[in-house]
């Protein structure tokens, strides 16, 4: 069964490890980030954004990662990444999941730390949590050149926290979202600065394409929480098209999705290990 949010990130904020978040776009990435976590012994999050809403409503989603999960040997927690708006949220939460963002990062302070606190007590009111994001994460049509002003602020984040209730905080210390044509200048020195001034279970966004050694790091510093997306979707659509090139005459969904699936679980246990989550399930 699902498993609470809150409570699996507390426990890696403790235990100084992060839970790897891995977003899902199908039912044959579900089943291979569960079943890659449950050969590392490793609890999960699974993600999903609002375009793969839009793909797939979040009641539909959220009836395959519960029925996956049913008899997982790890805890498997469900997650909207990135909720654009308080009706996504809410729809989310009425399907079951166990915990939901809302990214007000672009909006200003005051605006966006109230309507973190409405996520929040809509979240609260269904018995799950809810993540903010303070600072600018830039993404796949942003520049890496990013601005001192868009990392998180220690003192700015205390105040957030504390207006918006959030039960963890996503903050920007210079990763982006998407692929990455230069290496990323990072503020990792920031990190243990604003888990001093919140004591809450941090985010990191846009690790997708960071060395495992630039995450271990991180984690290291303090985040409890590294949320993987771009490389899942490029190991899967890589191995399919291999599959397909391969074999120019096959048809069966079920034989070339297979080594998409397998490729992700690959690289899933590879960044739970980034992670330093194995065995901690």
């Amino acid at each position: 069964m699902l498993t609470d949010t809150k409570k699996m990130l507390n426990k890696a904020r403790d235990g100084g490890y992060a839970v790897g978040a891995f977003n899902a776009e199908n039912a044959e990435m579900v089943f291979a980030i569960i079943e890659a976590a449950q050969k590392c012994k490793a609890p999960v999050i699974i993600q999903t954004t609002p375009s793969t809403m839009r793909y797939l409503p979040p009641a539909c989603f959220a009836g395959i990662v519960a029925a996956a999960a049913k008899n997982a040997s790890v805890p498997v927690a469900l997650h909207l990444d990135h909720g654009d708006s308080l009706g996504l949220v809410k729809e989310c939460l009425d399907a079951g999941y166990t915990s939901v963002m809302f990214d007000g990062s672009r909006l200003p302070f005051d605006e966006n730390a109230d309507l973190t606190a409405q996520a929040v007590q809509m979240a609260r009111a269904c018995g799950a949590s809810c993540e903010g994001e303070l600072g600018t994460v830039g993404g796949k049509e942003d520049s890496l050149e990013t601005q001192a002003g868009a990392y998180t602020d220690p003192e700015q984040a205390a105040v957030f926290a504390g207006r918006s209730g959030v039960d963890s905080l996503a903050v920007a210390v210079g990763t982006a979202h998407g692929v990455y044509r230069t290496a990323p200048k990072l503020d990792l020195a920031r990190i243990p600065l604003i888990q001093a001034a919140t004591n809450l279970p941090l985010v990191l966004h846009g690790a997708s394409g960071l060395a495992d050694s630039v995450v271990r790091d991180a984690v290291a510093k303090g985040m409890a929480k590294v949320n993987f997306a771009t490389e899942l979707r490029q190991a899967f659509t890589e191995a399919v098209r291999k599959a397909l090139a391969d074999d120019p005459q096959m048809f069966d969904p079920k034989k070339y999705l297979l080594p998409g699936r397998r490729s992700v679980q690959k690289l899933v246990e590879q960044k739970i290990q980034a992670c330093g989550a194995v065995g901690q399930a």
